[in-house]
């Protein structure tokens, strides 16, 4: 993996795409072009009367949201199934706080969650669902506008239990279960999953001896059992095209949130450099099944194929360019 080989890739989506909400995302997050430079300026005023930022803004709730921050129903058939997604798709199609209001209003739904008075509740009941919700929401807090003050006592807490988990450079589970009983105040035994992602988005206040041991723990087990799903990264299949080929990037995201990821996913990043199709692009084939039922990204329907090799390149670069950031590729 190169950074040559990569903008090849991403060029070969630009040529093959005219959608000017791809040729946004492409320059602009995964090429790195600056917010500020006059022709990415230009082409955001295309993107920003796009469709699918006028579907974000149009299904946009009055309080920020789209529907429940979480929902147990994952039979839903919405695009938009909750405010999660809903967040997490305004910054994945590349939206930031100056670009109309989307992200605005979603960081003052974020905020009445924090701050107690929103209508909304936590589904689950158990004692661990505080902590588990306030965690998600700080997390996408911090994706929209890092630094929240709001964020600080929920980030050191966590900063705290997995400086105790991890104390000699190896996971331990009791010493988890003990700092969370004392922070919490919880009793059971089930804890709350370890909050990397959250710790994560504020990487230059953590030890990169934490991180490494997070990822020896947290990343090794995925890559060796899967994360919420089965297929695992060393056990992936001869052909790409496969109808649940998408379902692997929920591990290999997880386990690239890390920095030296490539200790478990050189072989993956290998394996999709070789599945990429003669033009440059990647084609989840048409049997391709969604994870919860909802659509692409950058889709507008599930019927045509053009649709679903954007889609599926889209992820695949996008992967790789965290892939090349957290492993010091060139």
């Amino acid at each position: 993996m190169t950074h040559d080989i990569f903008c090849r890739h991403a060029k070969a989506l630009l040529a093959f795409c005219d959608y000017p909400a791809v040729h946004y995302k492409v320059k602009f997050s995964l090429l790195g072009t600056p917010y500020e430079d006059p022709e990415l300026s230009l082409l955001r005023k295309d993107f920003l009367k796009s469709d699918i930022v006028e579907e974000m803004y149009q299904t946009q709730e009055e309080n920020g949201g789209w529907g429940r921050l979480q929902s147990k129903d994952y039979s839903v058939k919405s695009r938009i199934p909750t405010s999660g997604v809903g967040i997490e798709r305004c910054l994945y199609i590349g939206l930031t706080l100056e670009d109309r209001d989307i992200l605005f209003m979603a960081r003052e739904y974020l905020q009445e969650l924090l701050l107690g008075t929103s209508l909304e509740k936590p589904w689950e009941k158990n004692e661990r669902a505080l902590p588990w919700h306030r965690a998600t929401v700080c997390n996408l807090m911090e994706a929209i506008s890092p630094g929240s003050s709001l964020c600080d006592e929920t980030w050191h807490q966590w900063r705290y239990i997995a400086g105790r988990a991890y104390e000699d450079g190896e996971y331990s589970y009791e010493r988890d279960r003990a700092a969370q009983h004392e922070v919490f105040l919880t009793r059971e035994d089930r804890l709350v999953p370890m909050q990397s992602e959250l710790l994560l988005k504020r990487r230059e206040a953590i030890d990169a001896s934490l991180e490494d041991a997070m990822l020896r723990h947290l990343g090794g087990h995925a890559s060796r059992n899967g994360h919420f799903w089965d297929k695992t990264p060393d056990r992936l299949p001869e052909n790409f095209v496969y109808n649940k080929t998408r379902r692997w990037f929920k591990t290999f995201r997880y386990i690239n949130q890390f920095r030296g990821s490539g200790l478990y996913l050189a072989d993956a990043v290998e394996w999709l450099l070789e599945n990429a199709c003669e033009d440059g692009l990647w084609d989840w084939g048409p049997q391709i099944k969604d994870p919860w039922g909802y659509f692409g990204y950058f889709s507008c329907n599930r019927h045509y194929s053009h649709n679903r090799v954007v889609d599926c390149t889209m992820e695949v670069l996008d992967f790789l360019r965290q892939y090349m950031e957290n492993n010091g590729v060139e």
